[in-house]
């Protein structure tokens, strides 16, 4: 698993011609370096940014894209154009990039020295119009790219900087990224479907089906003794009432939980999975659902996916990559009930059992209740609410010719009143502009009733996410009409269809 995003680079790339003449070339090149350095030692930018010299010729600017392109580490590239460079150079290296790029328009020179500015100063330094004719050959050959416009010391553009390389670092680690799905789908859903070869082709990753009796086998194996080492840090860890302490009378829910925890985590491990699914459908052979287990992965980076759903889960995993390193947390989540009080309309949130302590105001407390669902004995949970703040709930479907990211901010809340018998983890929120706006725009959207539900991430990761993913991207925000989202479903829905000739 990913610990820290410094354990990618962004290769920091220049530039120019040789019409300017060796020492001008030489300036650049400085140039270059100082603010690639500047930018590796900036505490907005979460990767390692990697310096290259200055690029003159097609010849090596195809070399150099194909060297991003065999080097695992790799992220994406962030393009500088300090002189003019003729763009033409650009379109054998550009055909064959196969890694994402941000265009950082910006100059060596935050300011315009009045008194002493010559054609001297004026030929080194033409990033004004040097980044026009590159940004023509992208524009050309139709490729999807961020530009931030700006001075590079400035610190808002190095966070903007920041939003790309994250959402990079998620695409980068999506590619060759394996999703186990233990079961099938819930029986008879739709959105939760999806065409995997699709996937994997436009996305990245793989979906690997195995039968519960694969995780069941594994879970078997695990030992009293083990299990019980486990237990224990859940009593360090947790709020445990009473009667699931030793000797008590849910201890053995508690154990099993825990042999549910270690032999789905050790199948994970040895796969080298990075996200799941499960589905209360398909039980058999476990004593109860995977509820706690579940939890603690999503806590350690896991993405998870309920009743099979392998695209929430890969968003999920997705989200909590962009989000290394940043205050707050993210889960899988559901929209579960609403609140229609005219005097403030809200959304409880949550699942069965499977909401991420990262998200978590607290410590959690860990209790074993009847699910009602399943058939199958108590199973024990994390129960927690929500500190107030900014969130976004993100959706991903397949809607048959593309892939779509729907995108909710909302306003985390207290609940009006204590919620004693709710024995979930659970978080209450106030979408965007208004949930009877929000709610109306997101089922004209068709958006999926799980989400990837993130207090780190923001709409601006998601949205570089998808550009860079190739995603139709829908933002429900506080613009938002039903009006504008139906013209812009059309719009787009015209878009998918004429682009396929493009």
């Amino acid at each position: 698993m990913i610990k820290e995003l410094k354990n990618f680079e962004a290769w920091f790339i220049t530039g120019s011609q040789h019409l300017y003449g060796e020492e001008t070339l030489k300036q650049v090149d400085r140039d270059s370096a100082e603010i690639a350095a500047s930018l590796n030692k900036s505490p907005h930018i979460p990767v390692k940014i990697v310096f290259k010299p200055v690029l003159t010729t097609p010849e090596a600017i195809l070399q150099i894209c194909l060297e991003a392109n065999n080097t695992e580490g790799c992220i994406g590239l962030i393009t500088w154009m300090h002189t003019f460079s003729p763009a033409k150079m650009w379109i054998a290296g550009l055909k064959a990039l196969r890694k994402p790029f941000v265009h950082l328009h910006t100059q060596f020179n935050r300011d315009i020295p009045w008194s002493s500015i010559d054609m001297d100063f004026m030929n080194l330094n033409q990033s004004a119009h040097g980044g026009r004719e590159f940004g023509f050959i992208g524009s050309r050959m139709r490729i999807e790219r961020k530009v931030i416009v700006g001075h590079w010391a400035n610190p808002e553009i190095q966070k903007k900087l920041d939003v790309w390389l994250r959402a990079a670092s998620a695409w980068h680690e999506w590619q060759g990224a394996k999703v186990a799905r233990f079961g099938d789908n819930m029986r008879e859903v739709a959105v939760t479907e999806g065409n995997k070869v699709s996937a994997q082709i436009q996305l990245g990753y793989a979906v690997y089906g195995y039968g519960i009796g694969d995780l069941v086998d594994r879970v078997n194996s695990v030992s009293d003794s083990e299990a019980e080492q486990l237990v224990q840090i859940y009593e360090s860890e947790y709020i445990v009432p009473g009667d699931a302490r030793k000797g008590g009378s849910l201890r053995m829910s508690m154990r099993e939980a825990a042999r549910i925890e270690a032999g789905m985590r050790q199948f994970l491990e040895e796969g080298g999975f990075s996200a799941f699914t499960t589905t209360f459908e398909d039980l058999h052979g476990l004593v109860q659902l995977p509820g706690l287990a579940v939890q603690r992965l999503m806590a350690d980076g896991y993405g998870f996916g309920a009743e099979g759903d392998w695209k929430t889960a890969a968003l999920v995993r997705a989200m909590k990559v962009m989000s290394l390193g940043m205050k707050g947390g993210t889960s899988f989540m559901e929209d579960y009930t609403y609140h229609l009080n005219s005097t403030g309309m809200k959304v409880l949130g949550a699942h069965m059992l499977e909401v991420c302590p990262s998200i978590s105001s607290g410590k959690s407390s860990l209790e074993v209740h009847p699910l009602g669902i399943g058939g199958k004995s108590d199973p024990a949970r994390l129960v927690f609410d929500v500190a107030q703040g900014k969130g976004v709930n993100a959706a991903l479907m397949d809607m048959g010719n593309r892939y779509r990211l729907l995108v909710n901010p909302c306003d985390v809340v207290p609940a009006d009143e204590p919620l004693p018998n709710l024995p979930v983890a659970r978080v209450v929120w106030e979408p965007y502009p208004n949930l009877e706006v929000a709610a109306g725009a997101w089922i004209l959207s068709g958006g999926a009733h799980h989400t990837g539900f993130s207090m780190a991430v923001t709409a601006g990761h998601l949205e570089d996410f998808a550009e860079i993913a190739g995603i139709e991207y829908l933002l429900i925000d506080k613009n938002t009409t039903i009006s504008s989202i139906k013209k812009e479903l059309r719009w787009n829905d015209l878009y998918y269809h004429l682009a396929k000739g493009i």
